[in-house]
């Protein structure tokens, strides 16, 4: 198949129509020459028009070269109005005029004037001369104008390589790979030899397609015209190679090499960087170094990122050196790039010493230092970072804004969000997605998820990191069952990544989805995802929280045993008050040469607590530095007061803070505070409170704790008080919930619910079930009167929603099946009997996890062996004595 060179099919597509066609005929008509000539002015013609043409500094008798002179000049307005006179006293304008005309208009980058030239000279022809179109072609090209640049190719009379040569590198470097592969085809089977600028650009394609095949095409051409030899296409070459992946090939062309120069070792260079082989790189660079070939900063760069992706800090700090001896210091963009290499590595300090020495910084610098502070966990430098980049006039672009907000996300900073939020729509960065991503991160943060549902709905082509950004704030913000709806809702046009699956899992774990967790699990087997980074742990977890510890140690044994599978189950065994086993467990960890971290203690002294083992766990915490190496830290001696206060021993939980190495905070004090309210300790438990809110008063917990603490005791005026200092501060408990799952759905209770469809159906059966328990002489439930209000305490911090979700599952579920509620508060007395006898009559298994532990219930009788339970039904009987 051959086509003419004169005649061009429309086979290549262009961006948009040419808007230089539509102008062909607004301007009047122009006399074009194509070789220059002096012309006469008609002495007849009045003198006003020669005052067009007349200047001080230059001929007039030859228009073209006055016109010539002013685009030599650079005086491109000027010339625009002299060609107007000319066109109207319809002197021709000749081929070196012209094309100086064309050439200003690129230089100077204007797209209309230039525009305006090409028209004046279509409309004296309708072809192009070559070395005319040539010019047209590459203004148009610069400008990316491309469905003009190929209308002009069109109208050229004829053409040379480097007519071909810009058309294929415009289609390149606007990304339109096929079709600039095509172009140089087309210009293969017109006749058209290529010569050393060809091969580069289309190489350069080759490799950014990716396209080996085509590559090596292209190679087996540059043998056939004997380019083979030269330096800058072995380069091209070089570089095609590595971009394909293809390192033997471009490593055997790169030692084949007669001569090099410092291109083709940085194409070398880079490219084992580029394929992850960073090591060989380095060596490479030596080399270069042996071969007396000096760096530049394209090549420090590169190895500079090196050592970061190897994470050798001797190394870096040596590189670091060479760029100060060799004065590369200097540069901007070598000092960013050692900026991100040492906070890379942690070594903040030393990037912060780099900054400082900076003779001037850009924008990258300022992010570099930002985005590094917001990596290593110090998002106060971070912002303090960003106000001083303020300070100094910079504008932020859309990374820095991206890592300003992930350290007010961090922190809490709401109020700084907002404002960039501001900024960011004021600028324009709130279309790119990054910051929007961010920005839903942000606000979920910060406890207003609804705004981060806005800016997440705001987002016009959301990505997998959109996705998952708003269901792992919905989590956060305990809106678990809209996390699973979105989950559902983004698989229909995304395949969620591991990522989203642990933040799925999690919220399946909150709310005891097992079912769908069970989906997730497949799902993950199908994708081959199971085994990715915290996915296998995350399954792991949910299970344990789902209160099914079969499957989970199916789990466990199927997958990699790190220190963080072995807390799960740990944690599991806490959860349910089981300390022999937590105990054993963690001694078979031992066995198994698996170094047990900060946390592991953290349940472990919990399981302790729960089991009442208070001689273990102090050996377990007095072993922690001296055996295992790992240093207490405040959630250790909170674990530590509240095992002494669960079993009583209050004056010496007070005598242990008293005596703690470090300051406590608000959460040891809670624990005996805790501690107070299971033994009714009112005094040492105000005081306990007092701690708590001279550094805490935004925690709803520790309000729920003192009212407890006071209900406990009948203290109901305190009660009041306490719920009006919560009501002052804007403070809520939020409302009793249970969710149950019923034939792999999830079904959800508020407190007081009256608008489910089978409400009254589980009304009637409660009601069956209370009469019987009246019968049995067990009682119903009842209300203590607060202050003449109805309003029971158990109403107040329990809600009695499991009561609900127990009838829906007995309503729809078939004999013999277990019922497993999941629930936000705690369980009151009330409920577990309630539940209790539920289990004897008709001879079910149901499990009810609550905020503090698991309750399994069978035959009337529940794992907890009633024993808090007790404890508070005791309580409550001293205060109705009293």
């Amino acid at each position: 198949m051959a086509f003419s060179a004169k005649t061009p099919r429309s086979l290549i597509k262009s961006d948009l129509p040419s808007p230089i066609h539509r102008k062909l005929r607004k301007h009047k008509f122009l006399y074009f020459s194509n070789q220059r000539k002096t012309h006469q002015i008609s002495s007849t013609q009045p003198q006003q028009q020669l005052s067009f043409l007349n200047t001080n500094s230059l001929n007039s008798s030859d228009p073209n070269s006055h016109l010539h002179l002013l685009c030599i000049n650079g005086k491109l307005q000027e010339a625009l109005n002299y060609l107007d006179s000319m066109q109207e006293l319809q002197i021709p304008l000749d081929e070196d005029t012209a094309i100086g005309m064309v050439r200003l208009c690129e230089w100077k980058r204007a797209f209309e004037e230039g525009s305006k030239v090409y028209c004046y000279v279509s409309n004296s022809s309708n072809s192009l001369s070559l070395r005319l179109g040539n010019a047209f072609l590459s203004m148009f090209v610069r400008f990316g104008k491309l469905g003009d640049a190929w209308y002009v190719f069109g109208k050229m009379v004829e053409r040379d390589v480097f007519s071909w040569n810009v058309l294929i590198s415009g289609y390149a470097k606007k990304g339109f790979f096929d079709e600039a592969l095509c172009l140089y085809h087309r210009m293969l089977w017109v006749g058209f030899k290529p010569d050393v600028y060809t091969f580069p650009c289309v190489l350069r394609t080759c490799g950014a397609v990716p396209n080996l095949e085509r590559g090596k095409e292209v190679h087996v051409h540059v043998i056939r015209f004997g380019f083979e030899a030269d330096v800058d296409v072995i380069n091209a070459l070089i570089t095609m190679y590595v971009k394909c992946g293809d390192l033997p090939k471009a490593r055997l062309l790169f030692d084949k090499m007669a001569r090099r120069d410092r291109i083709s070792w940085n194409a070398i260079i880079s490219g084992y960087f580029e394929n992850g082989e960073y090591l060989e790189g380095i060596r490479l660079f030596f080399k270069m170094r042996e071969h007396w070939f000096d760096p530049d900063l394209m090549t420090m760069t590169s190895v500079i990122s090196a050592c970061e992706s190897l994470g050798n800090e001797r190394l870096g700090r040596e590189i670091h050196g060479y760029v100060i001896v060799t004065g590369m210091s200097a540069d901007v963009s070598v000092c960013n790039s050692l900026i991100q290499m040492y906070f890379s590595l942690g070594c903040w300090e030393t990037a912060e010493k780099v900054f400082d020495r900076m003779e001037w910084r850009d924008v990258v610098s300022w992010t570099a230092m930002i985005s590094g502070y917001e990596n290593n966990v110090l998002p106060d430098k971070a912002l303090d970072t960003y106000r001083m980049m303020e300070l100094h006039g910079f504008v932020p672009d859309e990374i820095t804004l991206a890592s300003v907000l992930s350290a007010c996300a961090y922190l809490g900073k709401l109020d700084m969000g907002i404002k960039l939020h501001e900024l960011a729509k004021r600028t324009g960065f709130i279309s790119y997605i990054i910051v929007a991503n961010t920005l839903v991160d942000m606000y979920s943060k910060c406890k207003c998820v609804d705004k981060a549902l806005e800016v997440f709905h705001s987002i016009p082509d959301k990505d997998v990191i959109s996705w998952t950004a708003i269901i792992l704030g919905l989590r956060l913000n305990n809106r678990c069952f809209e996390a699973l709806i979105f989950f559902r809702q983004m698989k229909v046009s995304l395949k969620p990544n591991s990522v989203t699956l642990v933040s799925v899992l999690s919220a399946c774990a909150r709310i005891g989805g097992l079912m769908c967790g069970k989906e997730i699990h497949a799902y993950a087997l199908r994708t081959g995802m199971a085994l990715d980074g915290f996915l296998p742990n995350a399954l792991l977890d949910m299970y344990v929280r789902c209160g099914r510890m079969g499957p989970a140690w199916n789990q466990f044994n199927s997958q990699k045993k790190d220190v963080s599978a072995w807390n799960i189950l740990l944690t599991g065994y806490a959860q349910r008050g089981q300390g022999k086993l937590a105990v054993e467990f963690f001694n078979r960890m031992i066995k198994s040469n698996v170094s047990p971290d900060e946390i592991t203690f953290i349940p472990l002294l919990c399981a302790c607590s729960k089991s009442e083992m208070v001689t273990e766990g102090l050996k377990y915490f007095n072993s922690m530095e001296l055996k295992y190496g790992v240093t207490p830290n405040l959630k250790h001696y909170a674990c530590v007061v509240d095992l002494l206060g669960c079993a009583g021993q209050l004056e010496e939980a007070y005598e242990f803070i008293q005596e703690m190495p470090i300051k406590p905070d608000a959460a040891i004090w809670g624990a005996l505070l805790n501690a107070c309210r299971i033994h009714r300790q009112v005094e040492l438990g105000e005081f306990a409170a007092q701690r708590i809110f001279e550094s805490d008063r935004r925690s709803v917990g520790y309000y729920v704790l003192l009212c407890n603490l006071y209900a406990n005791s009948g203290k109901w005026d305190e009660v009041a008080k306490v719920r009006k200092m919560m009501k002052d501060n804007g403070l809520v408990i939020d409302p009793g919930c249970s969710w149950v799952e019923v034939k792999g759905k999830i079904h959800a209770f508020l407190s007081g619910d009256d608008f489910h469809p089978q409400i009254n159906e589980i009304n009637a059966l409660l009601e069956g079930i209370y009469e019987k328990m009246r019968v049995a002489g067990l009682g119903g439930p009842k209300c203590d009167s607060m202050d003449g209000v109805e309003i029971s305490k158990a109403e107040i911090f329990c809600g009695h929603s499991e009561r609900l979700a127990v009838a829906f599952g007995l309503i729809n579920t078939v004999p013999g099946t277990p019922i497993w509620v999941t629930k936000n508060l705690y369980m009151c007395q009330s409920c577990h009997s309630t539940i209790k006898f539920i289990s004897k009559i008709v001879r079910r298994e149901i499990s009810v996890r609550d905020t503090e532990e698991f309750h399994h219930f069978k035959d009337g009788i529940c794992s907890c062996g009633d024993v808090e339970i007790l404890r508070k039904a005791l309580t409550n009987m001293t205060s109705e004595r009293n």
